[in-house]
């Protein structure tokens, strides 16, 4: 057995000869990015190891000089004596910028819940209610039993009629309904059908109806959300975010997928999960200051591996064609059995999915959005490693999904970042000298590129033809920032003096080509989409963009690098989290429980690798902007005019 001790985090740990160095790390609770699962491929896992030998961990994404200072690849390198390991700043997880209130570009409309529409229209009626009850205290005429007496109070009182109630509650009556002289509190939880019976899921001593909360989580794939509710008010009282604990499985679906083949894989990744929620419903908790037991219910939102994974239910199918789920639908679920700290009356409601690639966050959002009620023809688009894509009204939706893989994280990018401090966010280039000026998350010197940066960048230098169509920097520029490094060409965006990683800090022409292939796939699925329901993007009334990426999406740079069709602006609206929005409605109406199940029926699902015209689309797309600039008309013009005003001051150096 050989001791680790990981820097700067002062955790220790004990492994075994010969184990792999990332996962002892995952074992001492210590995250290092490693975007490809461990496959060795993403170079994102590096460490420097200040004592001790490891076997192997050399790669070429190391430089020889990396080499010497005694980096190595975590996923590669095997423990072979004690040692001390430092984690570089860009190989560790920051979450401080998870919880800063996103600033959304000014080109587009806000979309926010108006909790006074909602109850001027009389759909504030949440699915768990709690109701104050004055029983009669039995005597030797009145002697029925306290269930009896409680069902029947309800009933007369209250219009309750063939009630539910569950054996954990009939064990709680007896001394319950003592404590206070047979003032009591229960919760019931309402069905979705009328035609089906409310049931009592727990009954407090005393009036705490005043006490009554709901919380809200989003599953992302990379973070998870959550919101308290107040049930009386509707409003939210408490949130909180923080990563995904399977992301030290991998950043993808598929990758979680393969680990849960693994043996014992399905029950470690989902158990991360919960630990993360968990997590998550401790800090907000104790930011309301209310008790636990007085959460009555908590409704989530994922994808679909992420549902599946949350559920404890093998998803290997999922990523096998002809790619089926377990189920798309999940009836409630007391929350204690998956491993979620609370009261065990607190119900799970889990948002249904469409497929295996369109999932309950997407059915959650086209619901919070309010999209399914409108009779505006509307695009909604989630924009992350999966692009989740849906158009239609109240009277029909058609849905796809694309893999737009992980460059809009910082995956497949060499000094690509999730959005945290130290991220280029923000960047421009002077004309004349093409020096750039870059600014990052929390104004700090960089160390990486975040996705919406990336796009920013990539867009500005393709309209100053510093790049081409094609991705390719224009080596005849005279600027040492353009070099030449091991065959390829790169832009240096910030020299090693000037970052906090000790090295220069670049975008390559590969880091470009992964971008195009990702707004490649995401265009191309919307043109897609568009044409299978006989439309085109003139066709739609209103754009929303979903997401924590798409509130920093610069909608013009986005349309610039053909990321985006060329829109109005004014037809945009950044809804941000809308998985999260969706859950916090369900938690505040049963009309959405209601109507979710006739929008998850009425909606078609595009399978697009078995859709032709896809691949057409996205070959085109391989270009920036796509190889028919005419179908960006306005950057057609800023292109043809800053040709014109080129040509125009080379006439006028000639002259001089």
């Amino acid at each position: 057995m050989y001791m680790i001790q990981f820097l700067p985090h002062e955790k220790k740990i004990e492994v075994q000869d010969g184990e792999y160095l990332i996962r002892a790390a995952l074992e001492a609770g210590v995250h290092i990015n490693a975007s490809c699962g461990g496959e060795g491929v993403c170079g994102k896992c590096r460490v420097l190891i200040e004592n001790g030998d490891v076997g192997e961990g050399i790669s070429e994404k190391l430089s020889e000089e990396d080499i010497k200072k005694g980096y190595r690849l975590a996923c590669k390198a095997r423990v072979k004596s004690d040692l001390v390991v430092r984690i570089p700043v860009e190989s560790a997880i920051d979450r401080s910028v998870l919880n800063m209130p996103a600033t959304p570009r000014k080109t587009a409309r806000i979309s926010q819940m108006n909790m006074d529409d909602l109850k001027e229209k009389g759909l504030f009626v949440p699915p768990v209610e709690k109701k104050y009850l004055e029983l009669p205290v039995p005597t030797a005429q009145d002697n029925l039993p306290d269930v009896t007496r409680l069902v029947s109070f309800l009933k007369l009182n209250h219009g309750e009629h063939g009630l539910i109630v569950d054996l954990p509650v009939i064990r709680k009556i007896p001394e319950v309904i003592r404590k206070k002289d047979f003032k009591i509190t229960a919760t019931l939880v309402r069905p979705v059908h009328d035609e089906r019976k409310s049931q009592i899921v727990n009954v407090e001593a005393g009036d705490t109806t005043d006490k009554n909360y709901a919380i809200a989580i989003d599953v992302g794939t990379t973070t998870i959300y959550g919101q308290l509710i107040d049930l009386n008010t509707g409003e939210s009282i408490s949130e909180y975010g923080d990563f995904n604990g399977q992301i030290s499985y991998g950043e993808d679906v598929i990758t979680r997928i393969m680990y849960a083949e693994k043996h014992n894989g399905l029950e470690k990744i989902h158990q991360v999960v919960i630990e993360t929620i968990n997590r998550i419903i401790d800090r907000i908790v104790k930011k309301a200051d209310i008790d636990r037991d007085e959460i009555s219910t908590i409704t989530l939102a994922g994808n679909t591996t992420m549902t599946q994974l949350l559920l404890k239910i093998n998803p290997r199918y999922i990523r096998r064609a002809p790619y089926v789920p377990a189920s798309t639908m999940y009836a409630p679920i007391r929350a204690v059995t998956l491993g979620i700290e609370l009261g065990d009356h607190a119900f799970a409601l889990v948002y249904p999915a469409i497929s295996s690639y369109v999932g309950g966050d997407i059915v959650a959002g086209v619901m919070g959005s309010g999209m399914y009620l409108s009779e505006e023809l509307t695009l909604y688009l989630d924009i992350g490693t999966n692009a989740e894509i849906v158009i239609g009204n109240k009277d029909w939706f058609a849905c796809a999904a694309c893999s737009a893989g992980p460059a809009f994280e910082g995956g497949g990018i060499q000094f690509g970042m999730r959005a945290a401090k130290g991220a280029i966010e923000d960047f421009s280039i002077d004309p004349v000298t093409l020096e750039p000026m870059i600014m990052t998350i929390g104004n700090v010197r960089p160390k990486g590129i975040c996705g919406s940066g990336l796009i920013i960048m990539v867009a500005i230098m393709f309209e100053m033809g510093i790049i081409s169509s094609s991705g390719k920097f224009d080596r005849d520029i005279d600027t040492p920032r353009i070099r030449e490094n091991d065959g390829l060409c790169e832009y240096v965006l910030a020299w090693a003096d000037e970052t906090q990683i000790d090295r220069d800090l670049v975008l390559t022409e590969i880091d470009i080509d992964n971008l195009i292939r990702a707004k490649g796939a995401i265009y191309s699925g919307c043109q897609t989409l568009l044409d299978e329901v006989g439309m085109s993007i003139n066709d739609i009334d209103r754009i929303f963009l979903a997401g924590g990426f798409g509130s920093y999406v610069d909608l013009e740079k986005a349309m610039t690098i053909g990321l985006l069709p060329e829109i109005d602006p004014e037809k945009v609206t950044f809804i941000g989290n809308g998985s999260l929005m969706g859950a916090k409605m369900s938690s505040l109406t049963n009309r959405i429980r209601k109507d979710v199940v006739q929008v998850t029926r009425m909606m078609t699902n595009f399978e697009l690798s078995e859709t032709p015209s896809f691949m057409d689309h996205y070959v085109s797309a391989l270009f920036l902007p796509h190889t028919d600039i005419n179908q960006f008309p306005r950057l057609k013009a800023r292109l043809a005019q800053r040709r014109e005003m080129k040509k125009q001051l080379e006439n006028t150096n000639s002259q001089i």
